[in-house]
Order: C-alpha cells, then structure tokens, then sequence
C-alpha cells in the first residue's frame, strides 16, 4: 500500500523525501512502513533530496528567482540545510544577474510615464520580492531605467 502511493506522488513530479514522508502520513501509513519505503526508494535513486535542490537551483533562472527564494522553497519543501547550501553554491552571481535582468526588463514594459523614482521602487520591490540581494537589485534596476531613459529619449528626438 505504501508502495504505490509514493509510485503515484512520484509519477505526478518529483519529491523531496519529507514531501513523500507527509503524503504517507496523510494517507495513515504506519511509520515503519512508510520509513521502509523510503529508505528503499532512496536506496534505489528513486528518491534524492540533493539531485532535486540541485533541479531546483537551477531552475531559478527561468523562474527569475534569487537565492534567498529559492533556499526558502526549499526549506520550505523539507530540504535538509546543508544539501540547500550545496545546490546554491552551483548558482553563480552571474546567474542571479541574468535572472533579475529578465524580470526588471519584463516589469518596466509597463513603467512607461511614470516618474523615475515610482518605477525605481516598483522595480526594487519585484525583485526584492522574488529573492534578489540588493547589489544585484540596485545594479539591475539603474540598468534598465537608464535602458528605458535612454530609449524614451531616442523616442522625443524622432
């Protein structure tokens, strides 16, 4: 019984163990049998907490997700601490400014017209908001809003 009802939690996407160790749980497993069958599924790489923070990780970047977001999902999905800070150390600087770059240049699309600072605390905010530290918020956002400065001038000049 238990068997089948992690293989069905694990055929709609993958899970970290305590996720399958909570759906066991809410299904009335016993403990000891719930334990066996993640003791063998991890066993059999069927479970691995380390390759799935590491998927997380770096699924970020599409997500336009820092890592201070990213390690609160995970910890959030029961991920161990020390296998969160593993996956991060994969995520470079570069990686968090290419993501946060996505996002501002996708917010300002719809900051046309309004004052400089307006759009300089809504940007902050989004990607605060989304995990950013502030180097990297504050590099970004007075990017493109001399990005989008740049292009309303060349706007009045035509």
């Amino acid at each position: 019984m238990a068997r089948e009802i992690a293989l069905r939690q694990l055929t709609v996407r993958q899970r970290t163990t305590s996720e399958l160790a909570q759906a066991l749980a809410r299904k009335n497993v016993p403990e000891a049998a719930a334990r066996q069958v993640l003791d063998r599924f991890t066993e059999v790489g069927l479970l691995d907490d380390a390759a799935y923070a590491r998927d997380w990780v770096a699924s970020g970047s599409r997500r336009m997700k820092g890592r201070r977001v990213l390690a609160a999902e995970l910890a959030q999905k029961g991920v161990p601490a020390e296998l969160i800070e593993a996956a991060l150390e994969q995520r470079t600087a570069d990686d968090d400014l290419a993501a946060a770059l996505e996002l501002a240049r996708r917010k300002a699309r719809g900051l046309t017209g309004l004052e400089r600072q307006v759009q300089y605390r809504r940007l902050a905010g989004a990607l605060q908001r989304r995990g950013f530290n502030w180097s990297v918020t504050a590099e970004v956002v007075g990017q493109v809003l001399d990005d989008l400065s740049g292009d309303a001038d060349d706007a009045e000049q035509r």
